[in-house]
């Protein structure tokens, strides 16, 4: 033990002086070193970025469908459809659901959750208050006093609308946070205000916090009435609601579900071999479907980032070839005042292994400001890959390893009366 805690101390100077003479060589031959930095850097900070730049995608996509509600499945009578390559995810069409469906559904689903009904009035309203008026694009939803939870939003100031207001159809609404800057003059308090939207008028009695933006759409830009007065105001024949299920945890989701699909096909009077003439929409289905398709992203992006790093190795490997060639008298003085094989073999080794986290810390900051300049025009939140980081300098780690053994295996064995001779 004893011994070998002093050979451990005997290499600790080598290994020290070894470094020293490492960034000697790099001061030494500047342009060169840098250039062989800057391929390693490239390597790395293009596997570094493209997968930060992915990471802040998922982040963005997961906080989008998060802010729709989270924990929360819908009970539907038309689903979406979808396109991702060659792939398609498409659901089912079927019959509407009407108010009384959804109303019974509410009534009868004694399971621990919160259930709410809304329907879509119109997405192509104008809202008007005193002289000013918005956009024809403001989206208009009957809902009840459970569609804020279930759908993931949030007061920021007033309240919400009372269960009595909407089963009567009052004439109150709550509206998006972008509309107070849109219809109301500065500074002027919108709660207790009336609104104009067709020929009803709504008395504000809450504003909603942002959600902001997503895939193209807003949260923001919308008003929630009683479904009530919905139906009164914005009835048509076939209106089509909306049932949401929110349960009081997450580990109930799927029992809820089931539960839900079972009551729902009782009030539309299915028989047992009859196929759901409805679908269970879960939150996340579409956030794991891209998710899903992001991971061949994330594989092309890697396998770039990989071969980008196998021409930094080649690279490295020649200029430390040439290194070699053009130290030989050095490498021969070392040999002959005492230095053995294994000496300048990690020699070699050590100034390859410097070279490439030189390159792998810039590659690596590099990465992750570019990866982090996407996340910044999409709105996301900052990352740090640590899994990338530590990925970052175990592959730069291995890479100038398996370029510099070569060259410093060629080092080793040159003569030392035939290095001293050569020049």
């Amino acid at each position: 033990m004893s011994f070998l805690f002093y050979q451990v101390m005997l290499l600790k100077p080598l290994v020290v002086e070894n470094i020293s003479i490492a960034f000697q060589s790099i001061r030494g031959n500047l342009l060169r070193s840098v250039l062989t930095i800057m391929i390693i850097a490239v390597g790395i900070s293009a596997l570094v970025g493209i997968l930060t730049a992915i990471d802040s995608i998922k982040s963005a996509i997961t906080a989008d469908f998060t802010r729709l509600g989270a924990n929360t499945f819908s009970l539907q009578s038309r689903g979406m459809r979808i396109q991702i390559g060659n792939q398609r995810y498409r659901s089912k069409n079927y019959s509407y659901i009407s108010y009384f469906q959804a109303k019974d559904f509410r009534d009868q689903f004694h399971f621990p959750a919160t259930v709410s009904i809304s329907v879509l009035a119109t997405n192509l309203a104008t809202v008007k208050y005193e002289s000013k008026k918005s956009n024809p694009n403001v989206i208009v939803r009957g809902v009840d006093e459970n569609y804020l939870q279930t759908a993931g939003y949030d007061l920021d100031k007033g309240r919400n609308i009372s269960i009595q207001e909407a089963y009567d159809g009052a004439n109150v609404a709550l509206i998006g946070a972008e509309m107070v800057p849109k219809i109301f003059p500065k500074d002027t308090e919108p709660l207790g205000k009336l609104l104009s939207i067709g020929s009803g008028k709504y008395t504000i009695i809450g504003i909603l916090k942002s959600k902001g933006s997503g895939f193209g759409e807003t949260g923001d830009r919308l008003v929630f009435l009683p479904f009530a007065n919905a139906r009164q105001y914005f009835g048509r024949p076939n209106m089509n609601f909306k049932i949401s299920v929110h349960p009081n945890s997450p580990q109930l989701m799927d029992a809820a579900t089931g539960e839900a699909e079972g009551v729902f096909r009782n009030i539309r009077k299915l028989n047992i071999s009859d196929d759901s003439d409805f679908i269970v929409e879960k939150s996340d289905n579409l956030v794991n479907i891209l998710l899903d398709n992001i991971k061949y992203v994330t594989m092309a992006a890697t396998i770039i980032g990989i071969i980008t790093l196998l021409g930094a190795a080649i690279g490295l490997m020649n200029i430390l070839l040439v290194t070699v060639a053009e130290r030989t008298r050095e490498i021969g003085i070392r040999k002959a005042i005492g230095a053995n094989s294994a000496t300048i073999r990690q020699q070699f080794l050590i100034e390859s292994i410097v070279i490439g986290q030189m390159g792998g810390a810039l590659g690596i900051v590099l990465g992750i400001l570019a990866g982090n300049g996407i996340s910044f025009f999409i709105g996301s939140a900052f990352i740090v890959p640590w899994d990338w980081i530590i990925g970052g300098v175990t592959l730069c780690l291995l890479v100038s390893f398996a370029s510099g053994v070569i060259p410093a295996v060629k080092a080793a064995k040159l003569d030392p009366i035939e290095a001293l001779r050569y020049e």
